[in-house]
């Protein structure tokens, strides 16, 4: 048997239903991109949003597989969500209304022109929405040229996008709010230009109405969702006494956070927990300096203690104590005041995230891609604390610890996953290592690299990396 509304009332005690009536929710949203971190994130919430207002149903659309709409089909829309956590928890989720699957264009295009339908809503990662390097259209893209060719049976999310406003224009509707729920900065602007790059190329009135009527909120969203294998998948039957294809896992935290966009007798998100403010970039800084900056600091520190995940590196007292104040006394203050934020709740919430047992982060895969990474996740911060005078010794360990993790990889002949490995490798392994590496200038730029207390600081922290004593750092 798989799970179902019959087999709802079968299901044992410690699994919690859902709030509301499964068969009353009417369809109000469409989301493209049913996966896994969809399920676990924001259908939790308009799960939650339906217990009191029967409206916003998601209808869960995919363009290219048909796994997982198939599976919500079977099961009625219902599916497990598990909260991995030192307190576990296990839940049915019934925010799903309908399911259309590849080869349903036609019962898309009907739905998308629905006068109930009032948000469509979007998880296909970056390089689903077709954009380029610069963040535009890439009208090279081979779905963006498909849909130029023949916009009435689109293949991209753009082209979907766009064709179900401009059936909502010719028929005199008001358009959706579109919310772009993927990780990039500037989300929901970035939709916009490209929904109104391609109408521009099909119909200069429609690109107009699109700019200026429809809703591109930013957004920001944050949960670790593991994927689910099939010992998790068993254990789900093992405690539903059902199957479920469609079940999820996640940690407890979940955070997502909207810039506030006007619908009038629009859905009351803020009642499922979501974060409503003005400010969005400013949510997002907090969680690249706060959380990225913390994570690769217990990467590069952590993998020279000989942890291998993050919550090994958090069990390691004098670790988890660097990172504490790293976090607080020196990430935390570089912060603006962000509304809505309370910077050392959300401090607090972070590092108590990395203690959760249950996720297994390991740090070799935190420490890739470090050229990209630290700029946005510690240097900006150093930037902001050398030009408000404040210390940077403590930013400067987790910086030595790259170079020294740099250093021992090649030296080992170990590949280093990173666009700029040849020229990190050499820098690491030159006779001064600290200069060679501050001179990387798409890495530091010239700020950083000519700021004698920088420089001191990251020499005087890897000296005690090269020499196997970073104990003092960590007292720091």
């Amino acid at each position: 048997m798989i799970l179902s509304r019959v087999a709802l009332a079968r299901l044992p005690g410690i699994v919690a239903r859902p709030g509301h009536a499964v068969e009353a929710i009417r369809t109000g949203i469409v989301h493209f991109g049913p996966g896994a971190f969809h399920r676990a994130h924001q259908a939790a919430y308009v799960d939650r949003l339906l217990d009191t207002d029967p409206r916003w149903g998601i209808a869960a659309v995919s363009l290219r597989s048909g796994g997982t709409t198939d599976a919500l089909k079977a099961q009625d829309g219902l599916y497990t969500l598990a909260v991995i956590d030192r307190e576990p928890s296990t839940q049915i989720v019934a925010a799903h209304s309908d399911a259309i699957g590849p080869g349903e264009g036609a019962r898309l295009r009907q739905l998308l022109a629905s006068p109930d339908v009032r948000i469509a809503t979007s998880t296909v990662t970056e390089k689903g929405y077709c954009l380029g390097g610069d963040g535009s259209l890439d009208f090279a893209h081979p779905d963006i040229v498909h849909d130029l060719a023949r916009p009435a049976e689109p293949a991209s999310v753009i082209g979907w996008i766009v064709a179900g406003l401009g059936d909502r224009r010719a028929a005199g509707l008001p358009p959706f709010a579109m919310l772009c729920c993927d990780n990039m900065t500037g989300n929901g602007a970035k939709l916009r230009a490209a929904c109104v790059a391609l109408a521009r190329e099909q119909d200069s009135g429609l690109a107009d109405w699109i700019a200026g009527e429809v809703a591109f909120p930013d957004s920001m969203v944050d949960s670790i969702t593991p994927a689910s294998d099939a010992a998790f998948l068993a254990k789900v039957r093992e405690t539903l006494g059902v199957e479920d294809r469609a079940a999820v896992q996640r940690e407890r935290f979940t955070q997502w956070v909207l810039q506030r966009f006007d619908m009038p007798d629009g859905p009351d998100l803020a009642s499922a927990g979501v974060t409503l403010t003005g400010d969005v970039r400013g949510y997002e800084q907090a969680k690249l300096r706060i959380l990225n900056g913390a994570h690769s600091t217990l990467a590069y520190v952590g993998l020279v203690r000989g942890h291998e995940t993050v919550f090994e590196a958090m069990s390691d007292a004098a670790l988890e104590g660097f990172v504490t104040r790293l976090v607080h006394q020196d990430i935390a203050a570089s912060l603006a005041p962000v509304e809505g934020l309370d910077k050392a709740a959300y401090a607090d919430a972070v590092l108590d995230r990395f203690r959760n047992p249950e996720i297994r982060h390991l740090l070799s895969q935190i420490a890739w891609d470090g050229s990209q990474k630290l700029p946005y996740r510690l240097l900006d911060t150093t930037r902001a604390a050398l030009d408000s005078a404040r210390s940077v010794e403590r930013l400067a360990v987790p910086v030595a610890a790259w170079i020294a993790f740099l250093r021992r990889k090649a030296e080992a002949g170990e590949t280093i996953t990173d666009p700029l490995a040849d020229t990190l490798a050499a820098a690491a392994t030159s006779a001064n290592p600290v200069t060679a590496m501050l001179a990387v200038e798409p890495v530091f730029g010239a700020r950083l690299a000519e700021d004698e207390r920088f420089r001191a600081a990251v020499r005087e922290a890897f000296q005690h990396f090269a020499q196997g004593d970073i104990g003092p750092l960590l007292g720091r």
